[in-house]
């Protein structure tokens, strides 16, 4: 059973209660550069995301958040643009109002912003200005930039217990605790209950766990899940299915994002992707059409299944933003391609269209089956192509009826 936590407004994007988990990303761009930020949040935003958060460091970071908002809306794009703050947000929110009324939620790391200090002037400061604009605050910890005081604190008290705990123990206490005690210091700053989002991000698995399942019990705000720098490549998509796969499954997590390290010149919207497999996958939420294809092995013949599989998902990608608004529920199609006989005609029977191409000494036919029944033999040097009709035919048949 999924954790019920408050309901948070983003931008008229829900976060919370029992609506579906929200994916969001965040932009690699010099926000002063406003034409790389529109374009790549515009990519983002277009891959799924759902809200889209942009770094305000700088005056003139700050003074161009406006004109990136303007130039997605001049796009089409209303995406929700969240402010990440450090160290001189409660400078940037006071110098640049415009800036403060245009963010639809502002990110504050409390270990880089004074809480703790005397008088959480700056903490404060961030805060009354998103309670005077009516905006809501993801309260971010991250175990690189802890509260340094709170953490010697409780290290002080441990190590004054007769039996102290593993000092990792005490570290991921306090990121809990930084949390929780930063939210309240912030509604009793003016800030609503329901404008507060939290999260708590290391780079470890165990420790992302360990810390999101202290946090779920202990309040009922939203909770924001990502594994903070999980990596290039293999290992920062390992760890970070790891991680928020368990989280989802416990009903932990109402907002996820993938902070994958893209390639050089890499797909930004990768993450995004990342995140909708995630969703996908625990049936929590349906994004894309699921493409099943086998492997590959001794029995499958040549290159034809290999490329067949990545024409189809090539395909199903560039036509996805046309047929969600031509087609609802287009998202939930199931499609195989698969490439011999052995799991072939059973896999195709089971999608809603699927094709079992020719394996090695089979003979050179390939049945399509739609909804479970044999709906063409296909031959010759065209099954692709002819497939790939078969494939608009049938989504234009079965979600044609429902067309918006």
């Amino acid at each position: 059973m999924r954790r019920r936590a408050v309901v948070v407004d983003v931008g008229g994007v829900r976060i919370g209660g029992d609506h579906p988990v929200v994916v969001q990303s965040m932009t690699s761009t010099d926000t002063a550069d406003v034409a790389a930020t529109v374009e790549q949040a515009a990519a983002l935003a277009r891959a799924g995301s759902e809200l889209v958060r942009v770094t305000v460091n700088t005056d003139e970071a700050a003074r161009a958040v406006p004109r990136v908002i303007e130039g997605l809306e001049e796009r089409g794009i209303r995406v929700p643009i969240v402010g990440d703050f450090h160290y001189n947000g409660h400078l940037l929110l006071k110098r640049y109002p415009e800036c403060a009324r245009a963010l639809a939620k502002y990110r504050i790391n409390p270990g880089n912003v004074g809480i703790g200090q005397k008088d959480d002037a700056n903490f404060r400061a961030m805060i009354e200005t998103a309670a005077a604009c009516d905006r809501p605050v993801r309260i971010g910890v991250n175990w690189g930039s802890l509260d340094q005081a709170l953490l010697a604190r409780l290290m002080d008290e441990n190590s004054r217990r007769a039996a102290p705990r593993d000092g990792r123990v005490v570290m991921l206490e306090a990121m809990v605790a930084s949390a929780l005690e930063s939210a309240r210091a912030a509604e009793s700053y003016g800030l609503a209950h329901d404008r507060i989002v939290l999260s708590a991000k290391v780079s470890g698995v165990e420790e992302t766990l360990a810390v999101n399942r202290a946090l779920a019990v202990q309040c009922d705000y939203p909770l924001h899940l990502g594994v903070t720098e999980a990596g290039p490549g293999s290992k920062g998509v390992v760890v970070t299915v790891s991680a928020l796969s368990v989280l989802l499954q416990e009903g932990i997590g109402d907002t996820i994002r993938a902070s994958l390290t893209p390639a050089p010149g890499g797909d930004r919207t990768e993450e995004v992707l990342l995140c909708q497999q995630i969703l996908q996958a625990l049936g929590l939420r349906r994004f894309h059409p699921e493409v099943t294809a086998c492997p590959g092995c001794g029995r499958t013949s040549g290159k034809h299944f290999l490329e067949l599989a990545q024409q189809v998902q090539d395909h199903l990608r560039v036509r996805m933003p046309v047929w969600k608004d031509r087609y609802p529920g287009v998202e939930s199609l199931r499609v195989a391609v698969m490439g011999c006989v052995v799991n072939g005609p059973g896999e195709s029977k089971h999608a809603d269209i699927g094709i079992s191409l020719p394996g090695s000494a089979e003979e050179p036919k390939a049945p399509v089956y739609i909804e479970g029944r044999l709906a063409a033999l296909l031959r010759g040097n065209q099954i692709g192509a002819e497939f790939i009709v078969l494939l608009e035919e049938y989504v234009a048949k079965r979600c044609g009826g429902t067309r918006r």
